[in-house]
């Protein structure tokens, strides 16, 4: 495990390998399991929808006053 995976966590990434999906971690190189699927598509959709990040919406659904300066910022950033 690296120092990055220790601080901030692992970052999984997933693909598919015909009907098995996999996964490792991004910062640290380390293999982290394997789960086999009845068909390829679905080992590919899943893989798909783990490694979607919904950035784009980070802080839009916050609460009100613990992230504040974040919605201040994305107010701003808009206008």
């Amino acid at each position: 495990m690296s120092w990055a995976c220790g601080l901030f966590g692992h970052q999984p990434v997933f693909r598919a390998d015909g009907a098995t999906m996999r996964w490792a971690c991004a910062r640290c190189g380390g293999d982290a399991g394997a789960k086999d699927y009845d068909t390829a598509t679905d080992a590919s959709r899943y893989a798909a929808a783990f490694n979607r990040r919904d950035t784009a919406e980070s802080g839009t659904h916050a609460p009100m006053i613990g992230l504040l300066p974040l919605r201040l910022w994305q107010h701003f950033r808009r206008n």
